[in-house]
């Protein structure tokens, strides 16, 4: 770690392109880091995932020294404090003497020690700090894990919006992830017509 922090210093400041980015500007690549790391594990291939998470390590490197240079920046030592004080604060069952029964109650204990934080930062609604920009899919999953008893409203809308809202219901009560489903189903269809198109050129030739 410390020698990629110095290795990102000296990009920034000796290397034309590392040196003019911005978060705005370096938002893709993490995203694109991001899918990748899920691309390998979902393929399986692991000897990859390594080197796949170092790609996206580098994100949060980049990012933090960027933000490193404002007047009211941090650095990635900062980073990774303030996560560490989050996981011990959020898990009491192992940092404090607190007991539970099994993952269920740790569980509930998370949330209810995120909704405290929620509270102290003046945010009321348990919807607060979703990321709308996220594909669709996930966005109505994570809002409905987190709308409570508002889980069974169903918002006005198309037929077709409605339906779709109403599959990600379906599939979070099934236990599923509808991100990874329709991917799953999207892979399948990739490799049908990949199939498809390389026995027609075959043919052709």
């Amino acid at each position: 770690m410390l020698d990629m922090v110095a290795v990102m210093d000296r990009l920034r400041r000796e290397c034309p392109w590392d040196g003019k980015q911005t978060h705005e500007s370096l938002v893709p690549y993490l995203l694109e880091e991001a899918y990748e790391v899920l691309e390998t594990i979902e393929a399986g291939d692991y000897p990859a995932l390594r080197e796949e998470l170092g790609d996206l390590l580098f994100q949060v490197v980049f990012h933090a020294r960027v933000a490193q240079e404002r007047a009211d920046g941090f650095d990635i030592d900062d980073v990774a404090g303030g996560i560490v004080d989050k996981l011990v604060r959020r898990h009491p069952h192992v940092f404090a003497d607190v007991e539970v029964a099994d993952a269920d109650e740790v569980n509930a204990n998370w949330e209810a020690i995120k909704k405290a934080e929620r509270a102290a930062k003046g945010k009321s609604s348990p919807l607060d700090g979703v990321p709308m920009g996220q594909p669709a899919l996930s966005l109505v999953a994570q809002l409905l894990r987190r709308g409570g008893d508002h889980a069974e409203f169903t918002p006005e809308g198309s037929d077709l919006g409605k339906r779709l809202f109403a599959l990600v219901r379906e599939a979070q009560a099934a236990g599923l992830d509808p991100e990874a489903e329709l991917r799953a189903v999207a892979r399948a269809y990739k490799a049908h017509v990949v199939s498809v198109d390389g026995l027609d050129t075959r043919i052709e030739e």
